[in-house]
């Protein structure tokens, strides 16, 4: 189908009048389908669920998400894109977990309203005096707002230029930063995969990720609004206590278009047993996507050599870049062998293809696609790198997000870099790597870097060395 929507409130209205009856999202537990709806359906939903918002006066304000995996994460998302509000994707902290980084959210983002349903809310109550932020809010239980609401929407008037959610980045080295998306991210990055991977009305969605985080949200959530498609969702947590769920749903709905972390496919590997593959059928996956952790070779080679008695296709592999500084998708290819380098040269910041026993496997990520730039650049000096030669990666394009909540020293910092000869502006992506024949090859995080005797030693593949 195709877009000429430019907000995702238009968008779910088209779709809406499309295809009335066709299912959007299916949710299952335990494998067994739960929840589902149509997009008629999807599009009340978050009528009446931005209508509630537009009578807190939410409109341009923020508005925190914190849901399990379900419909109802995803019928409050677009509620808060249909009241003009600002979502903010969460999750409720587990019980006996410490309320840190959702402390961080709340105080850098400020939102006047928390959405979430009654039993979450429940749960909840308990710690408002641990924090007083959570308690302080306007509580919205989206479970108990009634699709006759709907009735009292009033049209927000978004643009492409509207944010449309604030993104917290993962915050390993630092406090969480909230990346400002607005709708004309959103869209340009969906035509971007869909350029990729080369989605069609045939398209057949599955997927475990968590839906707060921005992989699962885009590439599988709006991904699926975007094309038209239904989309089947198994619940993070069920996938970890068994695998095997995963693609036991791609093979009953004929999944095209599924993926993973690479520790998604380890876990495959490892604990689905052979009988249990004699009864998958994954002839249909055609896209099998793997991003967000450094991509290993070995993975997607045993991924790939163990599941083919199952019909997985050779070539399915897909493995990609991306960050949610640019909305997500930046990269990606479908996978056919790595390319070896010397590990010395790549020590030394200039990899040189090589074979043998002082060689290492590294995958692509594939090059630039439509209107995107990727340039390698000297972190210190910001001149250009060279072909095969390593320093951080930096990316120009629509899908680029505009910066960080409440940080305009740091947005400028990362995302209005310049070459020294002033081509630009770039966003600074914090990780190393290289381009050869056209093509990515990423190698680390600049923060993770060990420098030592003028050796550049990447942490993840000291990690590798010592999980082997």
């Amino acid at each position: 189908m195709n877009v000429m929507a430019d907000t995702l409130v238009n968008l779910l209205l088209e779709r809406a009048q499309e295809s009335p009856d066709a299912r959007s999202y299916t949710f299952l537990a335990g494998g067994k389908e739960s929840e589902s709806l149509t997009f008629t359906q999807l599009h009340r939903r978050a009528r009446a669920i931005g209508a509630r918002l537009q009578k807190l006066g939410a409109k341009g304000e923020r508005a925190l998400l914190l849901y399990p995996s379900g419909t109802e994460y995803i019928a409050a998302f677009y509620g808060c894109l249909s009241a003009g509000s600002v979502a903010v994707p969460g999750y409720p902290p587990r019980v006996n977990h410490n309320l840190k980084r959702l402390e961080s959210i709340l105080n850098d983002a400020r939102p006047i309203a928390a959405l979430t349903t009654e039993a979450i809310y429940k749960q909840l109550r308990g710690r408002f005096e641990e924090s007083p932020a959570l308690a302080r809010l306007h509580w919205v239980f989206t479970d108990q707002v009634p699709d006759e609401e709907a009735d009292a929407w009033i049209d927000p008037n978004a643009t492409a230029d509207t944010l449309a959610f604030l993104q917290y980045t993962s915050a390993s080295t630092s406090a969480p930063k909230g990346v400002m998306v607005n709708h004309g991210n959103i869209l340009h990055n969906q035509m971007l995969m869909k350029e990729a991977v080369q989605h069609d009305r045939n398209t057949v969605v599955v997927s475990w990720l968590p839906l707060f985080h921005d992989m699962g949200l885009i590439s599988v959530v709006l991904a699926s609004l975007y094309n038209g498609v239904p989309c089947y969702l198994v619940a993070p947590v069920d996938f970890l206590k068994k695998p095997q769920l995963w693609l036991d749903a791609i093979s009953r709905y004929g999944g095209t278009f599924s993926g993973a972390p690479d520790f998604g496919y380890q876990l495959c590997i490892e604990r689905i047993t052979a009988e249990e593959r004699a009864n998958l059928d994954l002839s249909t996956w055609r896209v099998a996507f793997n991003g967000s952790e450094p991509v290993r070779a070995d993975t997607l080679r045993r991924f790939s050599e163990a599941f083919a008695p199952c019909g997985l296709r050779r070539g399915a592999m897909f493995p990609c870049y991306g960050l949610a500084e640019n909305t997500l998708f930046a990269t990606g290819r479908f996978h056919d062998e790595p390319t070896s380098f010397s590990r010395g040269s790549l020590e030394l910041g200039h990899p040189m293809p090589a074979r043998g026993a002082q060689s290492t496997q590294l995958v692509s990520c594939g090059g630039a696609l439509l209107d995107t730039r990727v340039v390698i650049a000297d972190p210190a000096s910001r001149g250009r790198c060279g072909e095969r030669e390593i320093g951080e990666i930096w990316l120009a394009s629509p899908s680029v997000a505009q910066g960080y909540w409440g940080q305009p020293e740091t947005t400028e910092h990362t995302f209005r870099a310049r070459l020294t000869d002033n081509d630009g502006p770039f966003m600074r992506t914090g990780d190393l790597g290289f381009l050869h024949k056209g093509e990515l090859f990423v190698t680390g995080r600049i923060k993770d870097l060990i420098i030592m005797r003028g050796r550049h030693i990447a942490s993840q593949d000291i990690e590798q060395t010592v999980e082997g």
